[in-house]
């Protein structure tokens, strides 16, 4: 392994003495600046890039050196760097077709699991200027996205697999026993080094997202990029980011998920099953609807391109985006995600709403529908229109009234608006439709419910029981409550699946925990379960546990 030169060791010594007497005083470090989150948040979507010399195999990014063989080991690290060209990787374009699709960041995964570096590294030789490529990749990817006013990302895997292999340690992500204490140290003073590198080397980092190495290597990553960088926002390792999913509710606190495309993160040339540009729409609506931002994932091929798939995908995104990009940017909850399948952001300044129409396919261009949102008032002062459309016209329709009209009744706000504008040629776009309301009024105070724990009560038979408990009535007197319940369609699969059961309910008048009795048999099989609560105006869910029963 290569050495730093000792005089960057030197520059950034008395950093490290002050980083660690911070960790000394807290268990889980976290810097973030309420300003900069406050900045990150209004972002709300950006692209995840997962790269490296493996995607050459198109096989699952670095996890496959886990439980390899000596000789699978030796081939992947001392033969595969050997081939690995990405002569066709155009960071321009890709970033442009970011900011195309509405996306205001990408992160980039400057080092996974398997300690390969995408950069000029001084500490180890395995990277990519020892590879047919020979330049730094990052420093070609930070230039581009900045270029494109886009903020500038990093992943960053403290975790490395060729660390351990080097070390002869079994290449693995937990440890049943802690790692010899002089290894640790040089372990350390790896994920330091490197990430000393990537602080230093390509100007300001907006923000860092750190995978693995949970504990002694994480602290020490992000202590290293809060001293060098005070501004960066660390994602992974400072808030929530679940991955794969998304939140059950809305969060008043920053939050990220990063979603695939299809079934893996790097580039799967064969049996990939990838999501449609609709439904990664949808999936970017509910996350904002939530709080929360959206980092989805693209793959380039081995060669630096991205698959077609995935490129056509961002298109359709990116045409979504053109018409209503405005009602996902800069946006924050409105009084609850959802009234079914239409979805809400608000921006509480401007006191302008927007309301998502989804599952719309077979709504066809020129034809009028009516919806009712139940969790708004209007007034005098309101005004209602379709992102996108003039209200004026239907292309070759000339009799067919394309006004949109509202009405505030005792059941809800009334709108009746028709689908105007051609996008695709045969007229089939089947993506949401937005509308935009402006000044607005929430028409009620929603209760609040909690889903808790479930629990198998044992005596003559085994027995499943769902908990929940309501924290907050709201303006509701008289309540009902239940809960969904659907079979747990698995990591990758949970997005795809919306068919929820339910179970019976039952009236309360105040605030109380209360517990159901699904119909539900053991079968070893494991669930989704949330709670909800039904207002007399709509109704109100709980967040996603899982239970296996």
């Amino acid at each position: 392994m290569k050495k730093v030169p000792i005089i960057l060791l030197l520059i950034f010594s008395t950093n490290f003495i002050f980083a660690q007497q911070e960790e000394d005083n807290s268990d889980f470090l976290n810097l973030n600046k309420t300003e900069r989150l406050e900045w990150f948040r209004e972002l709300g979507f950006g692209m995840f890039i997962h790269f490296s010399f493996d995607s050459q195999l198109g096989i699952v990014i670095s996890h496959s050196m886990a439980g390899a063989s000596d000789d699978y080991l030796n081939r992947f690290v001392n033969e595969l760097p050997k081939t690995f060209n990405p002569k066709d990787y155009d960071p321009e374009e890709i970033a442009n077709l970011a900011k195309l699709a509405g996306m205001k960041y990408i992160v980039f995964t400057t080092k996974h699991h398997s300690g390969f570096c995408m950069w000029d590294t001084k500490t180890t030789d395995f990277n990519i200027t020892n590879t047919p490529y020979g330049k730094d990749l990052i420093k070609e990817y930070v230039d581009a996205t900045r270029e494109a006013g886009l903020a500038v990302g990093f992943y960053f895997s403290p975790e490395d697999f060729n660390f351990l292999y080097e070390n002869d340690l079994p290449v693995r992500r937990r440890f049943p026993d802690p790692i010899p204490q002089n290894i640790m140290a040089k372990y350390l003073e790896l994920v330091e080094l490197q990430c000393m590198e990537l602080m230093a080397q390509y100007g300001e980092i907006d923000v860092i997202f750190f995978d693995g190495g949970e504990g002694p290597l994480q602290e020490k990553c992000k202590e290293v990029v809060w001293e060098l960088q005070p501004n960066i926002v660390v994602t992974r390792g400072a808030i929530q980011t679940p991955e794969q999913t998304l939140l059950g509710i809305a969060s008043d606190e920053p939050w990220e998920s990063c979603i695939t495309m299809g079934t893996q993160w790097a580039y799967k040339p064969t049996n990939e099953e990838y999501k449609t540009g609709a439904r990664l729409i949808e999936i970017l609506i509910e996350t904002r609807a939530k709080g929360g931002n959206l980092l989805l994932n693209v793959g380039p091929k081995p060669d630096g391109e991205l698959p077609e798939q995935q490129e056509e995908n961002l298109r359709e995104m990116a045409a979504w985006n053109f018409i209503n990009g405005e009602s996902v940017e800069k946006v924050s909850s409105w009084i609850l995600p959802n009234e079914g399948d239409i979805w809400f952001t608000w921006k509480p300044e401007e006191k302008t709403l927007y309301a998502f129409l989804t599952k719309i396919s077979d709504w066809e261009k020129g034809t009028r529908r009516e919806f009712t949102l139940k969790s708004v008032t209007a007034n005098e002062n309101t005004g209602v229109s379709v992102l996108g459309q003039s209200g004026e016209l239907v292309e070759y329709q000339p009799s067919t009234d394309a006004k949109t009209y509202f009405e505030q009744k005792e059941d809800g706000l009334q709108i009746s608006c028709v689908r105007a504008q051609r996008i695709y040629n045969n007229s089939k776009w089947t993506n949401p439709v937005v509308l935009k309301l402006s000044n607005v009024e929430p028409a009620l105070v929603p209760p609040v419910v909690l889903t808790k724990n479930a629990e198998i009560t044992t005596g003559t038979t085994e027995s499943l029981v769902f908990n929940g408990e309501v924290v907050k009535m709201g303006d509701g007197k008289k309540l009902k409550v239940g809960f969904q319940y659907r079979e747990y369609a698995g990591f990758v699969e949970e997005l795809y699946s919306d068919e929820w059961k339910e179970t019976q309910t039952i009236q309360i008048s105040t605030n109380s925990e209360f517990s159901i009795k699904p119909n539900l048999k053991t079968s070893g099989k494991e669930y989704q379960v949330r709670a909800f609560i039904d207002h007399p105006k709509l109704r109100v869910y709980g967040d996603i546990v899982r239970v296996k029963f």
